[in-house]
């Protein structure tokens, strides 16, 4: 099935497109509900149907099962202004101190969806479909040469039909096919697309193309990679695990052919992660995952505004973020039969520094800290309703504007976020 009917299909059934600002850079922390409610583990420890958009090893331990959640997240966005910040338009001197806020849109559904069969007691296969992460902003209020309405909009959609197995009753592997569609929108960039370079001859303009770099529409991408797992029960009470996504090479933009890097070409990058769990007592599990997500090595995320290199060209520029380290830390309490507590942390680096600020006033994804809670009660024997709570603390990066483009004084970006979900699982 062609990717862009697969997108509308699950669309209209009602599993839509994301559009979020998620907070380890742009990835989610975790994908499900239950594994949002231990900080986003999940490496070592499975457990539901979402399980291979984290370790594709897991599917084979949570047996027959059905799973579909739905998440509310409530980001806060916010650029702020030196009271010496000026910049040089055609008029003359402009200032432009202030606090600008990029919360056109306030709330975004994210939902979710997974099932798995068993084939026999040793293997399975199931499909799960999450929301990967995103970037969004929209600045109703901006300072040039941003115009009113600047924002960006970026949505991914994985679908990751997955088979595992238990090469013996210790040890389980699993690959997923990451089947992805993911979309782009960028609005009131056409000010700095048609800026003049500094030093350059006459004419030239900081984007290749202006024509595809800004006020096009969304703008639809497809990609295809792999992700394959292994978990290993080490002992009655430990097991262990890990985990390796390739780079999803994804087709360009050509709306934004201008902007990107490569002629539009946003790549997913490669991540992997080893994770232990630990049963402590028949009631505690503790779990614990350590990620890494290799954002520096796609140029449309990694590359800084290079002197010399226009928007869309090979080496253009880019949000100068570096890849991240992702820690994550969760605890499950069985208190009864019915009702399973969880409670977690999760820091990431943040990928952005300060040699870049004005271009991550689109992406400001500075958050390192997460404070999850959740719960999970069996409503019949075969049923569950599951919830989480995460509250990532806000963060701030500031950083020097660029005086090579007219401007004196410093910005600072900030963020921090609120997230509510809820899924219903069913075992069959």
């Amino acid at each position: 099935m062609h990717l862009k009917k697969l997108a509308l299909s699950l669309a209209l059934a009602g599993i839509a497109l994301p559009a979020a600002h998620a907070t380890n850079g742009y990835f989610q922390p975790g994908f499900s509900v239950k594994s949002m409610g231990m900080g986003g583990v999940g490496i070592a420890f499975p457990q539901d149907a979402l399980a291979a958009a984290i370790n594709p090893a897991g599917m084979v331990d949570i047996g027959n099962r059905l799973d579909f959640g739905v998440t509310a997240f409530q980001p806060k966005r916010n650029v702020s202004l030196s009271s010496d910040a000026t910049v040089m338009t055609p008029m003359g001197i402009y200032p432009i101190s202030g606090s600008y806020g990029g919360n056109d849109t306030k709330t975004f559904i994210i939902p979710e969806f997974g099932v798995n069969y068993m084939l026999n007691p040793t293997m399975s296969v199931g499909v799960s479909v999450y929301g990967n992460g995103g970037l969004n902003t929209g600045y109703s209020k901006i300072f040039p040469p941003f115009a009113p309405g600047t924002g960006v909009d970026l949505q991914q959609l994985f679908v990751a039909p997955t088979f595992a197995m238990k090469i013996n009753p210790s040890n389980s592997i699993g690959v997923s096919l990451n089947i992805v569609h993911q979309s782009f929108r960028a609005n009131g960039l056409s000010n700095l697309c048609n800026a003049p370079v500094p030093g350059a001859p006459a004419g030239a303009t900081l984007s290749a193309n202006p024509s595809a770099c800004t006020d096009n529409g969304h703008a639809d991408s497809n990609g295809v990679g792999v992700r394959i797992g292994w978990i290993g029960q080490i002992t009655p009470t430990v097991s262990l695990g890990a985990t390796y996504q390739s780079e999803t090479h994804m087709q360009g933009f050509d709306k934004y052919s201008g902007l990107f890097a490569n002629a539009g070409q946003f790549n997913i990058p490669a991540n992997f992660g080893v994770g232990v769990a630990w049963k402590a007592t028949p009631q505690i599990t503790v779990a614990a995952d350590v990620v890494r997500i290799d954002y520096g090595s796609i140029p449309a995320i990694a590359n800084g505004m290079l002197p010399g290199q226009l928007g869309g060209q090979t080496n253009g520029p880019g949000f100068s973020w570096k890849s991240i380290n992702v820690y994550k830390l969760g605890v499950a309490y069985q208190y009864n039969e019915a009702l399973t507590l969880r409670a977690g942390w999760n820091h990431g680096d943040n990928p952005i520094d300060s040699s870049n600020i004005l271009f991550n006033t689109l992406a400001p994804g500075v958050v390192k800290d997460h404070l999850t809670l959740g719960a999970t009660y069996a409503v019949a024997k075969n049923m569950e309703v599951s919830f989480d709570y995460v509250h990532a603390f806000g963060n701030s990066v500031s950083g020097p504007l660029p005086v090579n483009f007219g401007f004196t004084g410093s910005e600072t970006l900030s963020m921090s976020q609120n997230v509510l979900g809820v899924s219903l699982g069913w075992k069959y």
